[in-house]
Order: structure tokens, then C-alpha cells, then sequence
């Protein structure tokens, strides 16, 4: 490791009075890692620079960061603190983030989106060549970070999880348009998109913080599980969510012909006249007449029923993990996941 690099991850960190709750001391590592984020994104060249500032903006609630530090503190939860454990976990949650920021700018140019997080987005300012270019330096930045944690390992691990999601991306862009879309199918979807980053937080975080094989597979699929419910209420959202509360362009996923699970679980239910409607509204792009045909099978209804069965089996996982604050607070997130409205 370099020493510009250790300088950056493993720079001054103040030990955390021990009398601090779990949501100060979750803040405190949070804008460290903000703070590492924008650090490792600092180039020579100002165009780039002021782009990187810009998608500064799209970190939101921080959930993937959130994750990492909530799952290393629940697996070290009694342990001596370790600042080296520390900044390993800091660097993991800027990696994911990174990661994660990536797939939105990527997102944002397949999707033609003009809003995110209320702000327009790099591809209405700056044109798709700009936003897929700067995807692939948060990519990139994202390697060159966790190659300077020093744990071979983690590298093989995320290039792996990177491959997964975007083979999600392209299963689901092979199915553009397809009404004959089975749920199994769809769920194989989410599952790469969303689900494996947020296992990989998750699980990832457990392995560096020294959880056992054991508990650091059940926190993985805990993350997997909550990545799908919160997939599962984006879809939701897409459809009867209110775009200023959202703070991005909704109704894409229907314009993009991309079937959700209210509109996959609605087809399977429907038949003759109503499939007919509901076909003539997707391909029409007419969100209003799909949201009431979805209403018409109960299917918005089915969807948040089966969000809430991952988020229960997620929360089943931490079962693993000895009982904390931390652990508690893992599950106030899977909870969080179905009922944001944003």
C-alpha cells in the first residue's frame, strides 16, 4: 500500500467515547465516510472534479454505508475497538457507495431521467457521454480504493458482485416489454440489481470486522433479502408515489417497458378485457390507467405483502448475531424499507 494511499484511509480517527448510543456513533463514522468518499474522488482535472461534487448530492440516506458500519459494530459488538477494523469498514462503505453511485448515473442515462434526489441529473446537464464516462471513474474509483484496504480477498469478492449486477441489468433489459414476465423471473432480477450490493455491505462488513463464516453468510443474505423489499417498494413508488417526496422521475420504469411486481403479479391475475386494458396502458405509457387496472387485482397490496415476507426473512437472519443495539438497529432498517415513501 502506498503511503498517499494509507494516508487517506487509515489517516487520524479519534477513539468514540464508549458512552456513545449506536445512532451517534453510526453519525460520526457516517461522515467519516463521507468524507473518505470525497476525498477519493479528488482529481487534477476540475471537469471531473465538479462533476464528482455533483453526484455528491445522490448519497441520500447513505443506507449501503449504513449497512457496512451497523454490521461491523453488530459482529464487534463487546469487542476492544480497533481503529484498523475501522477504517477498513470506512473504506468498504465508500467502496459500496461508489458502486452504488455509479449504477445511478448508469441508471439515469438507460432510463433518459431528468430528476434525482430533486436535483436534475448529469446526463440532462451534461449529455449521456458525460454520465456513462463518469459511471466508469466511480467504478474505477471504487477498485482503487479497496485495492488500498489490503485485503486480497475483498477484491476478488467485489469484482464478483459487480459482474452480478450487471448481469441483473441486462436479464431485465432482455425482458423489456415482455408481459409474459413470470414473478420467479423478476425476483431473479432484483435480486442481481439490488440485492447482492446490499448483501455485499452486509456480509463483506461481517467478514472484516472477524464475524465467522457462518454469521457473515446469514448477515449477507439478511442484506439480499432488505435489498429486494426495498426494490420492491421503489416499484411501489414508481407508480403511486409523489414525485416531489420521491425526489426523482417517476413512471420510468413503465415508459422503459419494464414490468414490476404489481404489474407481473396484476397480469397473472387478469385475463381477457382487463389484460387487454393493462397491455394497451403499458404500451400507451399511460401510468394513471395502470395504476387503476393494478388497483383493480388487489396487486399494489400483494406487492407490499411480499415485500414484507423478505423483510421478515431478512430480520430472521440476525437471529446469528448476538443481541445489541447494533442488531436492533439492523432491523429498524429492514422495518424502514417498506415504509418510506421516498
Amino acid at each position: 500500500m502506498s503511503d498517499r494511499s494509507r494516508s487517506t484511509i487509515e489517516g487520524p480517527m479519534t477513539p468514540l467515547p464508549a458512552t456513545l448510543s449506536v445512532t451517534e456513533v453510526l453519525a460520526r463514522r457516517l461522515g467519516e465516510v463521507a468524507l473518505l468518499f470525497q476525498q477519493s474522488l479528488v482529481n487534477d482535472l476540475p471537469a471531473v472534479t465538479r462533476l464528482t461534487q455533483h453526484v455528491e448530492r445522490y448519497r441520500g440516506k447513505m443506507l449501503r454505508p449504513t449497512l457496512v458500519i451497523t454490521s461491523g459494530m453488530a459482529v464487534r459488538d463487546g469487542s476492544p475497538q480497533s481503529a484498523s477494523v475501522d477504517h477498513r469498514l470506512n473504506a468498504l462503505a465508500a467502496v459500496v457507495e461508489m458502486i452504488h453511485m455509479s449504477t445511478l448515473v448508469h441508471d439515469d442515462v438507460l432510463d433518459e431521467a431528468d430528476l434525482r434526489r430533486g436535483g436534475a441529473t448529469v446526463n440532462t446537464l451534461r449529455g449521456n457521454e458525460t454520465a456513462v464516462m463518469l459511471g466508469d471513474f466511480l467504478i474505477s474509483s471504487s477498485f482503487h480504493l479497496c485495492s488500498s484496504v489490503g485485503e486480497p480477498w475483498l477484491n476478488t469478492a467485489l469484482g464478483a458482485m459487480t459482474t452480478q449486477l450487471c448481469a441483473g441489468e441486462i436479464l431485465q433489459l432482455s425482458h423489456r416489454g415482455n408481459v409474459s414476465l413470470d414473478d420467479q423471473t423478476y425476483f431473479e432480477i432484483i435480486r442481481r440489481k439490488t440485492g447482492v450490493l446490499a448483501g455485499a455491505c452486509c456480509g463483506f462488513a461481517a467478514r472484516l470486522a472477524g464475524g465467522s463464516p457462518e454469521t457473515s453468510e446469514a448477515l449477507r443474505l439478511y442484506g439480499e433479502e432488505l435489498g429486494m423489499a426495498f426494490q420492491i417498494q421503489d416499484d411501489v413508488l414508481d407508480l403511486i408515489g409523489d414525485e416531489q417526496v420521491v425526489g426523482k422521475t417517476l413512471g420510468i420504469d413503465l415508459r422503459k417497458g419494464k414490468l414490476t411486481l404489481p404489474v407481473v403479479i396484476h397480469l397473472a391475475r387478469c385475463d381477457g378485457t382487463q389484460r387487454s386494458q393493462t397491455i394497451e396502458a403499458i404500451e400507451q405509457g399511460d401510468v394513471g390507467g395502470l395504476v387503476a387496472c393494478v388497483r383493480s387485482t388487489d396487486a399494489l397490496n400483494a406487492a407490499r405483502e411480499r415485500a414484507m415476507q423478505f423483510v421478515s426473512q431478512a430480520k430472521s437472519r440476525l437471529s446469528r448475531v448476538t443481541e445489541s443495539p447494533s442488531r436492533h438497529m439492523l432491523e429498524s432498517i429492514a422495518d424502514a424499507a417498506i415504509e418510506r415513501t421516498s
